[in-house]
């Protein structure tokens, strides 16, 4: 399938963030899925993830969480990136770039998906259940602190989701960022308020099993994760 991509800025109240955006060049408009950059920040590898989520017929597109900081990739900046970016700040961002897809030609308004690794797992909780009526489908892999003592903790917006939203949470097998009790706890709040949801560990996965430039890369998992993204999104978003 043809694509048409390139770099966008979406202007949000912190400024102008840089979103990489991707979808079917033959005319029409398509349902919005947002992909959410890892700690590592923007890179081609998911610029590919990107295109290949437009290939299945959606409006894809990833913001540059780091644009307040005018980088695009954390490099040896990454600790500290990653704990300056709060649930509240990328749901502000989430709402901005909400405002520009509807204003979009190529962007279909109503429901829209939502994937993230790692720092992003809980950033798609936390917007899912800040944009209820939009998101229907969410996937979490391999994210971290879903469930934090703090008061903008993502697992408190569970509440807020709709009964329309599937979600799906797929840990790995051995991951030292992740650990079982918070797994539990999120499973526990999950299962209180009657979520649509999966959650499961990987046999034979680490963390970052879906990227294939990282050491961990499972190819099977990977595959497969892909497998439940479109399934999902076909169900939820058409």
């Amino acid at each position: 399938m043809s694509l048409s991509e390139g770099w966008v800025e979406v202007p949000t109240a912190d400024g102008a963030m840089e979103c990489f955006l991707a979808h079917p060049a033959d005319g029409g408009r398509f349902p919005p899925v947002v992909l959410y950059m890892d700690a590592p920040g923007v890179r081609e590898e998911l610029c590919g993830f990107v295109r290949r989520i437009a290939a299945e017929g959606y409006c894809a597109i990833m913001p540059n969480l780091y644009y307040r900081y005018g980088v695009r990739a954390a490099g040896a900046r990454m600790m500290e990136l990653l704990q300056a970016h709060t649930n509240a700040m990328i749901v502000a961002d989430t709402g901005s770039l909400i405002e520009w897809l509807d204003a979009h030609p190529a962007a279909q308004p109503g429901p829209m998906g939502c994937i993230g690794y790692c720092m992003s797992g809980k950033f798609v909780l936390a917007v899912t259940g800040s944009f209820p009526e939009r998101f229907k489908a969410m996937l979490s892999l391999y994210g971290v602190s879903h469930v934090t003592r703090g008061p903008d903790s993502a697992h408190l917006r569970i509440p807020r989701i709709l009964p329309d939203c599937s979600l799906y949470f797929g840990f790995a097998e051995h991951d030292p960022f992740v650990p079982d009790s918070e797994i539990a706890e999120l499973d526990a709040a999950l299962r209180e308020h009657g979520a649509d949801y999966v959650l499961e560990k990987i046999p034979g996965t680490g963390h970052g099993f879906a990227f294939p430039e990282r050491m961990g890369y499972h190819h099977e998992a990977a595959e497969r994760h892909w497998d439940i993204a479109f399934e999902l999104f076909g169900r939820k978003l058409r």
